[in-house]
């Protein structure tokens, strides 16, 4: 309870402390820190949940991660929305009374590009919008237009901090350093950011978490989105156990505390293990995602096993 304490109100904590609030059976104290996280959540944004309008463009990937449902190798009827698909997707929201629409899909260079005009669209349309992307590693320069057409904020996960696990999940000559460049460049024009980690992906330990957790705490971004491991068929890892949502749940908490104003979303994937969004909420989460995707496309962004059954 004294390390929860110590991390509550100085925002830090040794590694040896952090790894045993990871590692602790304790379920006394793993219950306080959880609550202890609602607590600070509540304190900064209130008794409310953020909803967000989630609307998956395109699965159509150039990467081919060892770990992900979208790999390019997978065979996969693809798609991507047309304009018009993606307005309607965000009336749809704005009808709902959600006025951050995000936009999320595999890394598709040419395909974002073409997103320039709908990013202005929607902003003309809806002025008062948050426009929020997630669309991997782009050129530079495509950033650059994004931003310029209206969008706020980019999700881009680093996945882990480790570059040597960072080599096992992904094909050469995918790096860490790359990600963190434009995490970087994405600072740099003006974007709010976000960073975060899969937890429990084969290999990982848990002194790969605390990497995570010194780099978030070291570039502290406006948004942190954390989720389990789930295995995926037709990958590389489709026999790997899925990451633990207890650990999920206290990492969330653990940043919960370390950054009392970020936005931290309780996903699908902690959904997926937890039988809903509940456990993160509790945990300290503070946003919600639902998906407007049509229907016709949403079954084929199979990012893993189970996500289209919540």
């Amino acid at each position: 309870m004294e390390r929860v304490n110590t991390l509550r109100t100085t925002r830090n904590l040794p590694d040896g402390p952090l790894l045993e609030l990871l590692e602790t059976t304790d379920k006394a104290v793993a219950r306080y820190l959880k609550e202890s996280a609602r607590e600070v959540c509540r304190s900064v944004f209130g008794n409310e949940v953020q909803l967000r309008g989630l609307v998956e463009w395109s699965n159509v990937c150039r990467r081919d991660c060892y770990y992900c449902g979208l790999r390019r190798s997978r065979a996969l009827p693809r798609y991507n929305l047309t304009s018009a698909q993606i307005l309607a997707c965000c009336e749809k929201a704005w009808a709902k009374g959600i006025d951050t629409f995000v936009i999320q899909g595999g890394e598709n260079p040419a395909g974002a590009l073409q997103l320039v005009p709908v990013v202005k669209s929607i902003r003309e349309r809806w002025p008062g919008a948050i426009i929020t992307l997630s669309l991997g590693e782009l050129p530079f320069s495509t950033y650059a237009a994004l931003r310029e057409a209206g969008a706020n904020r980019y999700l881009l996960r680093h996945e882990t901090a480790n570059p040597a696990l960072y080599g096992r999940l992904h094909p050469a000559p995918d790096a860490l350093e790359s990600r963190l460049a434009c995490l970087q460049e994405l600072r740099r024009l003006g974007f709010q950011i976000g960073m975060g980690m899969m937890v429990g992906s084969p290999g990982q330990t848990p002194e790969n978490l605390l990497e995570d957790l010194r780099l978030i705490q070291q570039w502290r971004p406006e948004m942190i989105g954390i989720g389990p491991f789930i295995p995926q068929e037709d990958t590389p890892f489709t026999h790997c156990p899925p990451g633990s949502a207890e650990t999920t749940l206290r990492l969330l908490a653990i940043l919960r505390l370390m950054l009392p104003t970020a936005l931290i979303p309780s996903t699908t994937a902690l959904a997926v293990l937890t039988g809903g969004k509940e456990a993160g909420l509790e945990a300290g989460a503070n946003v919600m995602m639902p998906v407007f995707t049509p229907e016709t496309e949403k079954r084929k962004y199979d990012l893993y096993k189970g996500k289209h059954h919540v």
